[in-house]
């Protein structure tokens, strides 16, 4: 990262060091940014900008934040006990237990694994989740690319198991080809098919029933790839193993959303193939399905609410629905036939919120979402009630793959007990742990972890979930770090972490927020925290932080908040509303221009969620809270840390050295604002191993010192 940055300082055009007083913080110089006023009008209000260059990508800009880097650099490395902090990360980081993931069942079973010191996950199969001894590598970066910047973005095996289809992507871009290994010799097919994945559509792969090819999502290419719409118009295309890419052919899409992200997945058999197309990122999807006819029938669109569709081993979809059902409800119908007019009910509305399903020979499992924490229940194909499924008090379920019969991979954790993956026998109503996850090299036996409820500024109560050392005590002394995200419908959930044992080691105390936006409490948690009400999400995550201190758990000065993507932009709002009540953030990957970011190839699939500055009430409540544009000048912020990945295709960088700009020129109590720019990451998926324990170290580093940590 070193010397590409101090390339692009040697071809840059030099940047000035900014003397005026405005620019100095604890003794920093900021690097200098120049502003050069820009007007918009939206519906009759006149916006203006300043820094609306540092959306360019030319060798100004490029100077610009390789200052801010060396910047950053100089104020991070000097951090006190940074080297052993960054050495104790290695250690816990780089000898993490191992963890496999994202199962599929293809006559073995498929995974990925990530073992650690190894920089990137990698594709393996088995015979059984007890067979770990004898794993077979079949795909694996790190040897394909010994810096780590390769990474996978997801795989498809073939129905019989014997190919592979896998996407490959370079420096955290998620801008992936495909390509196919035959799982038997690990070796490489000729067949290369580009522009299959990409943020925030991403990609997808589903193989016939022969295996002889496969569906895939594609993005325009050849000269269409130069239009403005080269990252949108996903449609689904035919491969033939061993023929050109040129020569596949078009099956469905023409008629999905511009903002199209289409996940496919085959029936057990392969005679059928279900596209999923979600309308951007607010929560709409259709569902379309390929009979073994060749006929594609839709489903559902996006009146029908269904927000989920799995295909049975029974020859029935089992369909999630939302249709006067905002905690969901289960429905039945038959493959053949796939008319929702004549759909069954399974599972009615509950209390809790059906998050997920898995459907087995005879029963299916839901995973429902409880404010948070998650639990596992199942009924029969009839939709009686089955035995409940044991686990631990506020803590996570993940439904994994099948593995026969009724029998199904069920993985926990919580915010005190490590990760692991059980077999859950139907017979005997047990869950029997695996060896698919390791043990882990520390604990939290010294920890307790409580709910509260905040009151957030409408009245409406939040969970606020407090990782804390036992018998803290409420002095106000302790140094607090408060975590959100608020969006999408996604929820957050108790997890097992390193970051957070460093932290109570450190004398501080994590804290957790369900926001409205999230799922937590099902599609009207949701609906209350998007689009016009966007802003009830900061209002939580401020209440949040008034009970906390409130309750004695910390003190202003003693707060730091972090958040990132939609979280950063949590950060941003807080920071500009409240900045009284923050003494430092970090905000990472954060989204900050709320009028322009629907320009952007990412921004326009983010408008189902946020809204867009076409529609005047949308525009009013952008503006309202848009972080950049509610930054006043003479402000007492708080320290900042922001952070970004120059090939970040999900939040461009570009948000994030504007909002730095801004706040530099603008912050009046002598707190540093700095940025950290990354040179071969994007938004953090794919990132290596070595590179996020660099980040991590920066992040502590910047908190302790800011929080007066040892």
């Amino acid at each position: 990262m070193t010397l590409f940055v101090s390339r692009l300082v040697s071809i840059a055009t030099p940047i000035m060091l900014c003397a005026c007083a405005a620019a100095h913080a604890a003794g920093i110089t900021y690097p200098e940014s120049p502003k050069k006023p820009v007007t918009d009008t939206y519906h009759g209000v006149s916006v203006s900008e300043d820094y609306r260059w540092l959306e360019e990508n030319d060798a100004t800009v490029k100077a610009w934040s390789a200052a801010q880097l060396r910047l950053a650099r100089s104020q991070l490395d000097a951090v006190p006990g940074r080297v052993a902090l960054k050495a104790r990360l290695k250690d816990l980081y780089g000898n993490a237990p191992v963890k496999y993931y994202d199962f599929v069942q293809r006559g073995a079973l498929f995974a990925m694994k990530r073992q650690p010191p190894k920089n990137q996950p990698f594709l393996v199969m088995m015979k059984s989740p007890n067979d770990v001894n004898n794993v077979r590598v079949i795909v694996d970066p790190n040897r394909l690319n010994a810096k780590g910047t390769t990474a996978i973005d997801f795989y498809a095996p073939s129905i019989d198991g014997k190919y592979v289809a896998v996407s490959l992507s370079e420096n955290g871009s998620e801008d992936g080809s495909v390509y196919v290994f035959e799982t038997a010799t690990g070796k490489k097919l000729k067949d290369v098919i580009p522009r299959v994945q990409y943020p925030t559509g991403g990609g997808s792969v589903a193989w016939n029933e022969s295996g002889s090819g496969f569906y895939y999502t594609r993005y325009p290419q050849g000269s269409e790839r130069a239009s403005e719409d080269s990252n949108f118009y996903q449609q689904v295309y035919f491969h033939a193993l061993g023929t050109p890419s040129g020569a596949d052919t078009y099956a469905i899409g023409k008629e999905f959303p511009r903002i199209a992200e289409t996940k496919l997945s085959s029936s057990r058999d392969g005679r059928y193939v279900l596209a999923s197309v979600a309308n951007g990122d607010g929560g709409e999807f259709s569902f379309h399905l390929k009979n073994p006819a060749g006929q594609w029938v839709r489903v559902a669109d996006h009146a029908d609410l269904v927000r989920e569709i799995e295909i049975g081993e029974d020859g029935k979809l089992y369909a999630l629905s939302l249709k006067d059902s905002p905690r969901g409800k289960i429905l039945v119908l038959p493959i053949d036939n796939p008319d929702l007019a004549n759909a069954k009910l399974l599972v009615a509305q509950g209390e809790a919120t059906i998050d997920a399903m898995r459907p087995t020979k005879s029963r299916l499992y839901l995973r429902y979402m409880v404010g948070g924490p998650t639990e596992l229940r199942a009924v029969d194909l009839n939709g009686k009630p089955l035995p409940s499924i044991p686990t631990e008090a506020i803590s996570s379920v993940e439904l994994g793959v099948s593995v026969g019969g009724d029998d199904i991979l069920v993985g926990s954790e919580s915010y005190v007990t490590p990760f692991a993956w059980h077999r859950y026998s139907a017979a005997s109503g047990k869950l029997v742990k695996t060896a698919l996850a390791g043990a882990a090299r520390f604990h939290f036996n010294d920890a307790v972890a409580e709910r509260e409820m905040a009151t957030s500024r409408d009245g409406t109560q939040v969970p606020v979930n407090i990782l804390m050392r036992a018998n803290l005590k409420r002095d106000g002394s302790h140094p607090l770090l408060l975590y959100g995200y608020g969006g999408y419908g996604l929820s957050e959930t108790p997890n097992f972490s390193a970051f957070h044992r460093v932290w109570l080691d450190h004398g501080g105390v994590m804290v957790n927020v369900n926001l409205r936006g999230g799922g937590e409490f099902g599609e009207a948690w949701h609906l209350a925290g998007n689009l016009t009400n966007k802003q009830n999400v900061f209002d939580d995550m401020i209440g949040a932080a008034e009970h906390l201190i409130k309750r004695g758990y910390t003190t202003k000065e003693n707060l730091a908040a972090m958040g990132g993507s939609n979280g950063g932009l949590l950060m941003g709002a807080i920071l500009t509303q409240r900045p009284e009540l923050f003494r430092t953030v970090v905000s990472q990957v954060g989204i900050y221009d709320m009028l322009r970011v629907e320009l952007s190839p990412n921004g326009a699939f983010n408008v189902t969620e946020f809204g867009t500055v076409k529609d005047p009430a949308h525009f009013k409540a952008l503006y309202a809270y848009s972080p950049y544009h509610n930054v006043k000048n003479g402000t007492a912020y708080p320290s900042v840390l922001f952070t970004t990945g120059e090939n970040d295709g999900r939040v461009e960088p570009s948000n994030s050295r504007k909002m730095t700009a801004r706040l530099q020129a603008a912050t009046a109590s002598g707190r540093p604002i700095l940025l950290r720019i990354s040179a071969n990451t994007g938004h953090g998926i794919g990132t290596g191993l070595s590179e996020r324990i660099e980040e991590t170290a920066d992040t502590f580093s910047f908190l302790f010192s800011q929080l007066g940590m040892k």
